[in-house]
C-alpha cells in the first residue's frame, strides 16, 4: 500500500474502526442467530476499505489490531446491549471474522511487494487475496467459539459459497480504501484544528448504537 507519513494517526484509525464496527452492528440488526446469504461476504469487502483506510494512514502492525479492536468492541457492546453472550452466534462469530480479516490483511501486506502494492492493480490483488484468505479461515470458528459457521442449503459454509462476492468486493474497496486513508491524513495536515471531529466521529458511532438497539 502507498504511504502518507510515518507517525500514526490515532484519531482517524479509531475513528475508522468505529464506523467498522457500527456498520457490522448495523447489518446485523436482525440477525440473531446468523448471517443472511451473501451479508457477510458484503462486510468482508467493507472490512478491508476499513484496514486499508487505517494502513495507509499508518503502515503498522499495531494500526491493524487498533482499528480491527475497536471494530470487534463495538461487537461486544452490541452483546451487552442486545443480552447476548460473547460467544453467541451473532456476537462471537463476527468478532472472529474481524480478527482473521485483520490477520489476513497482515499477511498479504507483509508479502506483496512494495512497488506493486502502490499501483491501483496492485492493491487491487492485495484486496482480492486478503479476502481470499479470509473466507477460508471463518470456517475455523467453531474451535474458537464454538458456534459453527452459517451454511446454505446444501450444508457448504455460506463464506465459502459467496467467497467471489469477498474477493470481488474486497478488489474494489482495498484501493478505495488506500486513496480515503490518505485522504484523512491530508485532511488532518491542513486542519490540525478540526482533529476533534475524529473522537467526535467515534463517539457519534457509539451514540448511534446505543440508539439503534434502544429503537
Amino acid at each position: 500500500m502507498s504511504e502518507t507519513q510515518r507517525m500514526t494517526h490515532w484519531g482517524p484509525v479509531l475513528a475508522l474502526g468505529g464506523v467498522w464496527g457500527f456498520s457490522e452492528a448495523a447489518l446485523g440488526m436482525y440477525l440473531r442467530a446468523c448471517a443472511s446469504s451473501v451479508s457477510g461476504s458484503i462486510m468482508t469487502g467493507a472490512a478491508f476499505l476499513f484496514l486499508a483506510a487505517a494502513w495507509t494512514l499508518s503502515p503498522k502492525a499495531r494500526t491493524v489490531a487498533v482499528v480491527a479492536g475497536t471494530a470487534a468492541a463495538f461487537k461486544l457492546l452490541d452483546a451487552l446491549l442486545l443480552g447476548l453472550p460473547v460467544l453467541h452466534g451473532a456476537i462471537g462469530n463476527p468478532i472472529f471474522a474481524i480478527v482473521m480479516e485483520g490477520a489476513a490483511f497482515m499477511l498479504i501486506v507483509s508479502v506483496v511487494a512494495k512497488p506493486l502494492a502502490e499501483k491501483p492493480y496492485g492493491q487491487a490483488l492485495s484486496g482480492g487475496l486478503g479476502a481470499l484468505v479470509a473466507v477460508n479461515l471463518f470456517p475455523l470458528v467453531r474451535y474458537a467459539t464454538g458456534v459453527a459457521p452459517c451454511v446454505t442449503g446444501t450444508a457448504y459454509p455460506l463464506a465459502l459459497y459467496y467467497a467471489p462476492v469477498a474477493v470481488g468486493l474486497s478488489c474494489l474497496t482495498v484501493p478505495l480504501g488506500v486513496r480515503a486513508g490518505a485522504a484523512l491524513a491530508a485532511f488532518e495536515a491542513r486542519a490540525w484544528r478540526l482533529r476533534w471531529l475524529s473522537p467526535a466521529a467515534l463517539a457519534a458511532c457509539l451514540g448511534a448504537l446505543v440508539l439503534l438497539r434502544a429503537l
